[in-house]
């Protein structure tokens, strides 16, 4: 019997014990004061629609969504509503009719489980009375050109700023005279580009709608996972969208793997299976995944598996998922050890804690004042190398989703260190895929975060001629190179307290102390004191120092909601490696992400026949080859002259023509109205 199926010797306390100091993500306070906003803001409100999905959302053709209109805040009954698109009723263009609800104030109409098929821009349209909404879609097909991935590896650090970045960087590899002297995994990727990650409410986003529009292409709202939100207090009932993970199953029955160091349950690992407007749906975000079943799911979280008879359960029920997954073919392993024994042929459960799992650092170093008695918990990497092995078995290839977890849990905890070290960790699981991947050939690899956080390097900290505090932070040309040593050449600093750290200051956090001490287990920064949150001097290595105060960082949120360090909106790194990294590159918002992955696998949702032919922007080509371009919108025609050539494209009958002869070129438009033209038919037709 394994250690988890024996949890009769835990006692709650013992539980409570262990998930103290993990870094958790806080939301309550934020929730607690945004429903305040929404309880005064709901006098008086004018009359509105609301259409789910939103304006400007796109979507892979075949996609299945949810869709829903309200009427909210009514006063009066608005009469006849007409719903279309493209100017046919939206029940006729969905083949199903409305499921239509009502309250004193609003009037619903909901078509569940439909799908666009036909790529395009579709214009949704709702009227009633005077009320009135448009909303723009825009429908795409997979391009089917070019090398294709058989297998996606993502990989999430969340919280994993350019900063973090940099931070794992100079720990791990050091510098000499300015120049690094050697690069992380995650550095030397063919492909990099800046992700945007605000939510449809919201300019600093959580880790749940972030990660929810990476595995969806759509926007969702603070707390959100794979949904949109609705008007009902049911957290389960709001409009879902597909997530690529069911995509991939149902089309290409293709395997799927979800490994974290935080709770399975918890936002960025919930959001490859969840629908769901409350990530705190733990619960039921365990039976989500039981109910699609991924073939490999390795992280923490345990809690939410057993059933509530089983001290130290969090479920409220008898369910028993970890037998439930058993029965289902599941392999079910609670630690490295079994971790390690686990064959490769069969599906594999992995819980290694009740909650979050702990953090390299404490976990490398056997620190059992942190760890209590989870003693034998695997690195991520491991983790990763293990899924890698189950998901290869399938020769319709596989999607896994790797997170870097307390990255961001110890960053909301102003432990910079803990959190680089996490970072590192990562760093080396993703060596560990692209080992795989190079040797394979057949494997996209991205690497990106969900959100950022406000840590920055300031410069080093030493005080080593007396001052301390503020005083030591050493800027500009007194920031002497860190000394952190590498003696075992591990990739880990042996040590991260050394006599001239890296000086990290926050720009988001509550009040707090920083005296550049390693804690020995992770602190909370700030503590509760009569509704206001203050600087926590446990943070320090002398708590009762009398001067503690030049040690004090006098923090920017708000006292009274926020006791931890806060995500902020900065764009984000991403780096992609293997077929497919060209689609990502430049700019890209969160939910671009999806779809490069989509586009990378050719995913084809409809059945319909593929165009694999390489289509060009007819205007950059001939820009580039010296050649003009001009539309006439009036005969809807464009001309190219290149060479004393001219040759005129009817965009309404779709023909070309030179010298008024009609010859052979491949042109159409795309959704945004801009001629595309394949390069070597555009060529033969200049001579």
């Amino acid at each position: 019997m394994t250690t988890l199926r024996m949890w009769k010797s835990v006692t709650a306390a013992a539980l409570a014990v262990a998930l103290v100091g993990t870094g958790a993500e806080v939301l309550s306070n934020q929730a607690a004061t945004v429903q305040a906003a929404d309880a005064a803001a709901t006098v008086a409100k004018a009359a509105s629609v609301y259409v789910a999905p939103i304006d400007r959302a796109e979507f892979l053709a075949g996609a299945k969504f949810d869709f829903r209109v309200e009427l909210n805040d009514l006063s009066s009954d608005p009469g006849a509503v007409s719903i279309t698109i493209n100017g046919k009723e939206a029940a006729d263009v969905f083949g199903k009719p409305y499921v239509k609800t009502s309250t004193d104030t609003s009037k619903e109409f909901t078509i569940r489980d439909v799908a666009f098929s036909v790529p395009g821009v579709y214009t949704v349209a709702v009227k009633a009375g005077s009320l009135t909404k448009t909303v723009k879609y825009t429908v795409n097909a997979a391009d089917a050109g070019g090398a294709k991935a058989k297998n996606v590896i993502l990989f999430i650090g969340d919280g994993m700023a350019f900063s973090s970045v940099t931070m794992a960087r100079i720990l791990s590899q050091g510098l000499t005279e300015g120049k690094y002297n050697g690069l992380l995994e995650m550095d030397k990727f063919d492909q990099r580009a800046v992700v945007t990650t605000s939510g449809m409410d919201s300019l600093v986003t959580d880790s749940a709608n972030s990660a929810s529009a990476y595995n969806t292409g759509h926007k969702s709202a603070v707390n959100g996972l794979g949904i949109y939100p609705d008007n009902t207090e049911s957290s389960l009932d709001d409009p879902k969208v597909e997530t690529l993970a069911e995509m991939l199953k149902r089309s290409r029955g293709m395997s799927v793997g979800i490994v974290s160091t935080s709770e399975i349950e918890d936002a960025t690992p919930a959001a490859v299976v969840s629908h769901t407007r409350r990530r705190s749906d733990k619960p039921e975000i365990a039976e989500m995944l039981y109910k699609l079943q991924p073939e490999v799911i390795l992280g923490g979280g345990s809690a939410y598996f057993l059933p509530q008879s089983t001290p130290g359960s969090k479920r409220k029920d008898d369910k028993d998922l970890i037998g439930d997954f058993e029965k289902s073919g599941y392999t079910f392993a609670d630690s490295a050890t079994s971790l390690k024994a686990a064959p490769s042929e069969k599906k594999l459960l992995g819980l290694f804690h009740p909650s979050d799992m702990n953090v390299y650092y404490d976990r490398s170093t056997g620190n059992k004042d942190a760890l209590k008695s989870f003693t034998d918990q695997p690195n991520l990497w491991d983790m990763t190398q293990k899924a890698i092995d189950v998901l290869s078995q399938n020769e319709n290839g596989f999607f896994l989703m790797v997170e870097g977890a307390s990255i961001d849990k110890q960053l909301h905890t102003v432990d910079w260190e803990r959190s680089t070290y996490d970072a590192i960790e990562m760093d080396k699981a993703i060596g560990i895929a692209r080992k795989f991947a190079e040797k394979n050939g057949d494997t996209l690899i991205v690497v990106t975060a969900d959100h950022s956080h406000s840590a920055s390097i300031a410069g080093t900290y030493w005080e080593g001629d007396g001052k301390s505090g503020r005083e030591a932070i050493r800027t500009y040309e007194a920031s002497q190179f860190p000394n952190y040593v590498d003696a075992n050449k591990d990739g880990f600093p042996d040590n991260p307290d050394v006599s001239r750290k890296l000086a990290v200051v926050f720009g988001a956090a509550p009040d707090y102390y920083e005296d550049y001490k390693f804690n020995k287990v992770p602190t909370a920064p700030a503590i509760d004191s009569d509704g206001v949150y203050v600087a926590n001097p446990a943070a320090l290595l002398n708590p009762d120092d009398p001067d503690k105060d030049r040690f004090l960082r006098t923090g920017t949120v708000n006292p009274t909601t926020d006791s931890q360090e806060v995500h902020t909106a900065d764009d984000v790194p991403l780096m992609a490696y293997g077929p497919g990294s060209e689609y990502f590159q430049g700019t890209l918002d969160n939910t671009q992400v999806f779809f490069g992955m989509v586009n990378s696998l050719g995913l084809n949702l409809t059945g319909a026949k593929v165009d694999t032919k390489k289509w060009v922007n007819l205007r950059d080509f001939a820009n580039l080859l010296g050649g003009t371009v001009k539309k006439n919108s009036t005969t809807n025609k464009v001309s190219i002259t290149l060479n004393g050539r001219t040759v005129v494209l009817n965009l309404t009958s779709g023909q070309a023509s030179t010298n008024n002869k009609i010859i052979k070129l491949e042109f159409k438009t795309d959704t945004d109205g801009e001629v595309l033209v394949t390069s070597s038919s555009l060529l033969a037709a200049l001579g």
